[in-house]
């Protein structure tokens, strides 16, 4: 029997689900990353490490909410806080103490946050950062990175992504004000000579999607001081890595300090909500005429700005994680699980690498070299060895069939919480073992 056969025949109720689904939702999905053919599971309950899909499988959780969820599904301190706040109401139409509390919490472990605007989403987050730097500035060109994400506007899908194309529904106009380049120094340079109008530069804190095509070692810094040489506000993207990668996020393990970060996932204990932290000055655009020293403001509404309940579990969240056990113990099973999956692909003598940094991990199942039998860092990869495409149906037909086997990957890779174990581990192990050579007997994958 076939992978997607077998993935069709054992889950029947997401199959009519997603046929219900396709009759009023674009594909059938709310988001772009959850469709997959022949059909997405449909979750029904998830606790901890797991969730639990609705034909009654338990999965081993790797998406873990889009990374939103560093301590797994239901933590207590956020379950209690949410639920304490969900008698009292959900949205208040008015100030409350909870957004001061987070805002306090924000400005504890991220080194550069002087000042914080909440936000609903981590594109909402990076869309006010680059308006806030062009009103700061006067530039309106924007300096930001092949295949970095930031969210959906429309600043930040540049016509790269449509190898050339004008990504539909975006004025040619805003892809004009964008400078897209490779993550290295001489070709920012080079950009904001040849232009004379960046304001900004926006970088993904860990690399391109979140540190599928990581950065070298030592650019942040790098950046930091070009942007300052050129009076150019630095924006660190830390959506995904902040909170993750340390209680300050990856600026705290750099020592790099930006000018303002964009923030989201952890941030709200995985209720919605974004922020946007960093300089005072530079926040102060957003401060009504006789507040400060600006006579005009950079508006923001926003009817779900550090609405009650996402604050509520957003102060429960940052509190717990302040101290660093949880990120410690995330990174340390997604250490453990990086090299076992290295080990088993150099054993089965299969092409690639599973490599990441902190609690994230990624799978490069292409090219003609085995991994080392170890964690890998893709930092440290050799040139090349991420160039080589990992072919689409390859990537669907490993994640159905890790699915099969009670394993959920993000894609081509996932993320670790503190919610996760040893067992864990070994289950994902033994179950990425049966999968490669599934992928292998039904001629996807050949030997080296």
């Amino acid at each position: 029997m076939s992978i997607e056969q077998a993935y069709i025949e054992r889950h029947p109720t997401s199959r009519a689900l997603y046929e219900r689904a396709s009759r009023v939702l674009p594909s059938g999905v709310t988001h772009d990353s959850r469709f997959l053919r022949p059909f997405p599971i449909y979750a029904e309950r998830a606790e901890g490490a797991y969730k639990w899909d609705v034909d009654g499988h338990r999965l081993v959780d790797y998406v873990v909410g889009h990374g939103a969820l560093l301590l797994g599904h239901n933590h207590p301190a956020i379950a209690a806080a949410a639920a304490a706040q969900l008698a009292r109401g959900t949205h208040y139409g008015a100030s409350h103490e909870h957004e001061i509390a987070w805002a306090e919490e924000v400005i504890r472990l991220v080194p550069s946050a002087e000042v914080v605007r909440f936000t609903s989403s981590g594109t909402e987050a990076t869309l006010m950062a680059l308006r806030l730097a062009r009103a700061a500035t006067g530039r309106p060109g924007v300096v930001k990175f092949e295949r970095h994400f930031h969210g959906w506007h429309d600043y930040v899908v540049p016509a790269s992504s449509y190898a050339g194309r004008t990504p539909p529904g975006i004025p040619a106009a805003t892809l004009d004000s964008v400078a897209v380049v490779p993550p290295e120094i001489a070709a920012v340079e080079a950009a904001i000579d040849a232009r004379g109008d960046i304001g900004a530069c926006i970088v993904e804190a860990a690399g391109a999607s979140s540190g599928q095509v990581p950065l070298p070692r030592g650019f942040l810094r790098q950046l930091q001081e070009v942007c300052n040489r050129h009076g150019i506000v630095f924006i660190m993207d830390e959506v995904v890595t902040g909170f993750r990668w340390a209680p300050g996020g990856v600026q705290q393990l750099e020592g790099v300090r930006p000018d303002l970060t964009t923030l989201a996932k952890v941030l709200a204990g995985g209720f919605p909500g974004g922020a946007v932290a960093g300089r005072r000055d530079l926040l102060e655009y957003l401060q009504f005429p006789g507040g400060g020293p600006r006579t005009e403001k950079v508006g923001h509404p926003g009817t779900f700005n550090a609405n009650p309940l996402s604050a509520a579990a957003g102060v429960a969240c940052l509190r717990e994680i302040a101290d660093g056990s949880h990120q410690r113990r995330a990174d340390g099973l997604a250490a453990t699980l990086r090299a076992g999956m290295n080990t088993i692909l150099r054993e089965l003598a299969i092409p690639g690498v599973v490599y990441g940094q902190s609690s994230a991990f990624r799978v490069h199942l292409a090219g003609d070299e085995l991994p080392p039998a170890a964690d890998t860092d893709g930092r440290d990869l050799p040139p090349g060895v991420l160039a080589a495409p990992f072919p689409t149906e390859r990537a669907r037909l490993l994640q159905l069939a890790l699915i099969n086997r009670g394993v959920h990957l993000f894609g081509t890779g996932g993320m670790l919480s503190s919610a996760h174990s040893e067992a864990d581990m070994a289950h994902t192990l033994e179950a990425w073992r049966e999968a490669l050579l599934e992928l292998r007997s039904q001629g996807q994958l050949e030997n080296r």
